[in-house]
């Protein structure tokens, strides 16, 4: 059997996966499209204000966002590597997170974001319910 290695989240880790297993198909969950934010030094609080309403507002002009949530991080592990703002979306399918990302008003926050942001890091799985 074919094979392929992913890397863990623990260091030095490595996680083996057939290379047939795919990831679930509607139906078996809803996908998640996990977003985290690291803003610029330079960015000002009223401009972050401006960005959290901007990414918020996609709910409503983007119709294959099922649902949007979002917060600013307060765990005391310290371990967000300087990310500070979070955002999870929801999507019912792959074919909608993808349209998503495509959408003239997705690309549109993405040249707001890029003024604003120093890093960001984004993870999509399908999460069982």
């Amino acid at each position: 059997m074919k094979r392929f290695i992913l890397p863990g989240l623990v260091l030095g880790t490595t996680l083996s996966l057939p290379a047939t297993a795919a990831p679930a198909k509607k139906g078996k969950g809803k996908l998640r499209h996990v977003v985290a934010f690291k803003f610029k030094d330079s960015a000002t609080k009223a401009e972050i204000r401006t960005l959290e309403d901007a990414f918020r507002g996609l709910k409503l002009k983007i119709p294959q966002v099922a649902k949007l949530e979002a917060g600013e991080n307060n765990s005391p592990e310290g371990l967000n590597k300087g990310c500070t703002h979070g955002w999870i979306l929801t999507f019912n399918s792959e074919k909608d997170r993808d349209d998503y990302l495509v959408h003239p008003d997705h690309k549109e926050f993405g040249k707001l974001a890029r003024a604003l942001v120093a890093d960001v890091f984004v993870l999509d799985f399908w999460a069982k319910e």
